[in-house]
């Protein structure tokens, strides 16, 4: 071969790539602009990938029903915020409204100060859901517990002054109604037929951003995190403001109510819990028969049964619950209950684990009997126990009992009380105190009842014995700021306190 037929030839396998690489690039871009010709239609490829839920029609079927709920309560305003000019108390606004509060001019000294008078403030935002066409919402307890006033917002903006109908704290279920006629309504669905790994949604009005959709799987049923309530556990996002909303399944039906989150830093992180609706739908009716829930106790406290322990009793398998304590002069002890038993059956129904009976027990009309059959001494028995009923919430009846003289020499206004076992295990070290009153400065910063208190000064606050303690040594020249935690979100409150 020649030089000059190399190059000739060189040239040719050149043009041959060249040609070839076009094609390529042409062929590319055929497939772009005319899909058919790989044989995908524009409705193919505009498809979702597959195995990935479209919640488009199931959001635009189910948010209709779906509300924001604002409350306001009352509160007596005087002339100024006690240590408004503070500096704490400056940075307290300017952290959570996001502007420092403007000051204002002093009055003069010989101009008397204004009588305090009653004002209604916003209180809080939450949201719930429609279940009835003439006006029945459901949402949680803790969203309208202290309102002076509940106020539902629709989708299409129409606004309604809504009734509390009754709140449940036990569960966190509360009933409104509202004045309306052929209004949208979410379809109640069977939450003891969900599944571990099934898609569902969300919808509320996190951080008051109304109808916001999020979504998400079941991670778990039967979550154990209270005394009434085996909660289902999602990884569906849900923060302050989704608190009552529906959880709802992909049939478009509501499985559960959307009530709390596990947060370490008062914002979602990545688990939350929902209430579910079967359990709710029969706390419904209670609230719109009567007001209020009712509920049975047989007067013993319980503990887990383990496997040394199942072993070493003669049990077949560890179940049941063992009874750590009996009460004195209460059911139990009439009906010959004694420590060391292990209750395996109630009404017939087996006690799988020690949660699930105050369950059990909770929905037994009070003054009926239970078959309640126990484990001693290696061998199965039946007792027959009368139902007692749950008694009302103490700490409200305590808060009444204080005396005006008692709450004039509170620096801060505020009155507490032990918080329940269920709260204890919610709370970060186990540690807070429940507000039952608030008075003057407390009352002023917009503290109320139900609010928890974690620490005074970043001091924490173990007990309500502590919390007494630590009032009698603040000084009232400084503001006293306190971590509170209200639903799902802490956050600093700086208070001044006044001289006894």
């Amino acid at each position: 071969m020649t030089i000059s037929q190399f190059f000739v030839n060189r040239k040719s396998i050149s043009t041959l790539c060249s040609t070839l690489l076009s094609t390529a690039v042409l062929s590319a871009s055929v497939a772009v602009i005319a899909p058919g010709v790989l044989g995908l239609t524009p409705a193919a490829m505009a498809a979702p990938v597959a195995g990935l839920p479209d919640f488009t029609d199931l959001v635009e079927k189910t948010g209709p029903a779906v509300v924001n709920i604002r409350t306001t309560e009352k509160v007596m305003q005087g002339q100024a915020m006690p240590g408004m000019e503070d500096e704490q108390m400056q940075e307290f606004f300017r952290r959570f409204f996001g502007a420092p509060m403007p000051k204002q001019a002093p009055a003069p000294k010989n101009r008397k100060a204004p009588q305090a008078q009653e004002e209604e403030v916003p209180r809080g935002v939450g949201s719930g859901f429609i279940i009835t066409p003439d006006g029945y919402v459901l949402t949680n307890a803790h969203v309208v517990d202290g309102a002076s006033e509940v106020y539902v917002k629709l989708t299409d903006k129409r606004e309604f002054k809504a009734k509390v109908i009754g709140a449940d704290k036990r569960t966190d279920v509360a009933v409104l109604k509202i004045e309306g006629t052929k209004l949208p309504r979410l379809n109640i669905g069977d939450s003891e037929k969900i599944k571990a790994g099934e898609w569902v949604i969300a919808i509320g009005s996190p951080f008051d951003l109304d109808n916001t959709v999020t979504a998400g799987i079941v991670s778990a049923k039967a979550r154990d995190t209270g005394d009434y309530l085996p909660l289902i556990q999602t990884d569906v996002a849900v923060n302050p403001g989704n608190s009552g909303g529906p959880l709802i399944n992909m049939r478009g039906e509501v499985i559960g109510i959307n009530s709390q989150i596990y947060s370490r830093s008062g914002g979602y992180m990545g688990i939350s819990f929902a209430i579910p609706i079967d359990e709710a739908m029969r706390v419904v009716e209670q609230l719109k028969s009567s007001g209020k829930v009712t509920r049975g106790r047989i007067g013993v406290q319980i503990g887990e049964v383990s496997k040394e322990v199942a072993e070493s009793i003669g049990l077949p398998k560890a179940q049941g619950a063992l009874v750590s304590r009996v009460e004195s002069g209460g059911p139990a002890e009439k009906a010959g209950l004694q420590d060391g038993d292990v209750i395996l059956k109630f009404n017939g129904v087996a006690v799988e684990k020690s949660s699930d009976l105050p369950r059990m027990v909770g929905v037994t009309k009070p003054g009926s009997k239970a078959v309640v059959s126990i484990w001693r001494k290696g061998a199965a028995r039946e007792v027959n126990v009368t139902i007692a009923e749950v008694e009302a919430d103490k700490s409200a009846q305590k808060a009444d009992k204080k005396s005006k003289k008692e709450q004039a020499t509170n620096a801060l206004g505020i009155y507490v009380s032990d918080l329940t076992d269920a709260q204890r295990k919610e709370m970060p070290g186990g540690v807070g105190v429940s507000i039952d009153t608030v008075d003057g400065p407390a009352a002023q910063v917009g503290l109320r009842p139900g609010d928890i208190i974690l620490t005074m000064n970043n001091i924490d606050v173990k007990d309500a014995k502590q919390f007494a303690a630590m009032l009698t040594k603040i000084d009232t020249k400084k503001a006293v700021v306190l971590l509170v935690r209200r639903g799902d979100a802490a956050q600093f409150v700086p208070i001044r306190p006044v001289a006894p």
